[in-house]
């Protein structure tokens, strides 16, 4: 963050300038920004001049009582803004990112990096790689700690920008190095060690490939790591994932039934061992390990609260125990309702066997569970959060029957913008179905409300 002088405030020009600025995106109605005049377009240079480079500096700065604002108008003009607000009052508006000064890219060319394995001509925000520790604050982002400078260190004790999301993937130095092409990967246990020494707190990753990191060099990580619990929080385990787009010679071997099986069974061992030893499980599969086995998911205690949900970990679990934990009533159908529900093929039987129970409890309803195979990026994709539209939609044609409800997953779509993957919109995606209702669905609370209380169209 840096200072704004006083020869900047007053100055002006005929054009927007690309001074590094929180640029606002969307003003929520009758919120504070609202109130100052504040525009889409707008962009805030400096706060109590304070020059802000990211959301982190942002909010610190904003918590003042007393503000002055310098903004630059979408036409170039500046003005200064000053006013009172209370102390946890924010500015109720949207900004284009939450890093203003640029997002910092990835040094390393990982032999699992699912950039590479991304189509050629999808739209360019999907190539970024971004290894910034503020997102990693902000967003659960995971980072590599890789391009990390002294600055930055000092920074994340200063503010206490704890916990971090790093990615570890083996703590064998030399390995890691391998891994993600880079030497400066080799470090991992003293940047590790460099965090943890100033209160920061961790989550971890790794990306298990097969023949690479796992068997011993899986256990030694693992116990690297587990040394280090007062300060790691969590060790997630994911499998590595390949398409058929992927552009790199390295060999990468993905998980089968029986290898996912050994996994889980030496997994199993070692959990055990840590609930006895420190009450939580501490180190977590994804659930792709589980389905490729055929293997139970474990109890939701397992999971102590989901750390790393957005992660995969323990996603089908959750989704299960919302399903069960939603206390609402069935209603009478009037006229028979068909329904049809588009997924990913790995939680297609879950999905599947959650309907069958609201079926019993309503007389008259049909569901339909569609395992949608991803042919867009084919290989072994088999989430619902990477199916296309397109694939969606495919998938949906080739069943001749009409369907009053259509449930797609609420993963596939784009966060405020409901685009999927291959820039599909949901509107288009709907435009497809006469006489339908399109619903996305993300976890499993609505999903038993929807099966629950929907009614046919009239």
């Amino acid at each position: 963050m840096g200072k704004i002088t006083p020869n900047e405030k007053i100055k002006s020009s005929p054009q927007k300038s690309q001074t590094i600025g929180a640029e606002i995106t969307a003003v929520t109605a009758g919120g504070l920004a609202d109130e100052l005049g504040l525009k889409a377009g707008d962009k805030i240079l400096a706060v109590n001049d304070e020059r802000p480079n990211d959301m982190i500096d942002f909010r610190f700065s904003f918590a003042d009582e007393y503000i002055e604002l310098l903004v630059e108008h979408e036409n170039g003009e500046r003005e200064i803004i000053s006013f009172e607000k209370d102390y946890d009052e924010e500015l109720s508006c949207e900004f284009a990112s939450a890093v203003f000064d640029g997002i910092r890219t990835c040094r390393n060319n990982c032999i699992f990096c699912f950039v590479n394995m991304l189509a050629r001509g999808m739209r360019r925000s999907l190539f970024v790689k971004d290894d910034d520790y503020r997102l990693s604050f902000l967003f659960g982002n995971f980072v590599t700690l890789d391009n990390l400078q002294d600055a930055d260190y000092e920074r994340i004790s200063k503010m206490h920008l704890s916990p971090l999301y790093v990615s570890v993937h083996t703590t064998n130095g030399a390995l890691r190095a391998k891994m993600l092409r880079n030497e400066n990967a080799a470090n991992i246990l003293s940047d590790i060690d460099r965090l943890l020494n100033t209160g920061i707190k961790l989550h971890t990753q790794i990306v298990l490939c097969r023949g690479v990191n796992d068997g011993e060099e899986l256990m030694k990580t693992v116990s690297d790591l587990a040394a280090r619990r007062l300060g790691i929080l969590s060790v997630a385990v994911v499998p590595v994932g390949q398409t058929c787009h992927r552009r790199d010679d390295f060999p990468l071997q993905s998980f089968d039934g029986n290898s996912a099986k050994a996994v889980i069974s030496w997994a199993k061992k070692i959990q055990a061992q840590f609930r006895r030893d420190c009450n939580r499980t501490f180190f977590y599969l994804a659930d792709e390990f589980y389905l490729a086995a055929g293997e139970p998911l474990p109890p939701a205690e397992y999971y102590d609260g989901y750390p790393q949900i957005e992660n995969g970990i323990g996603l089908s679990r959750s989704f299960a125990e919302d399903f069960a934990k939603c206390r609402v009533k069935p209603k009478q159908i009037a006229t028979a309702i068909k329904i049809l529900i588009l997924c990913g093929t790995a939680i297609a039987p879950l999905l599947a066997s959650l309907a069958v129970k609201a079926q019993s409890k309503r007389p008259g309803l049909s569901v339909k569970t569609l395992p949608v195979e991803n042919v867009f990026f084919g290989g072994n994709v088999n989430v619902s959060g990477l199916l296309t539209g397109q694939d969606l939609l495919n998938a949906a044609k080739k069943i001749n029957d009409d369907f009053a409800v259509v449930l797609i997953p609420g993963t596939a779509l784009k966060k405020g913008d409901d685009i999927f993957l291959d820039d599909m919109s949901l509107n288009e995606f709907a435009a497809h179905f006469d006489n339908a209702k399109i619903l996305p669905v993300t976890n499993g609370d609505e999903y038993k409300k929807i099966l629950y209380t929907v009614e046919a169209m009239a």
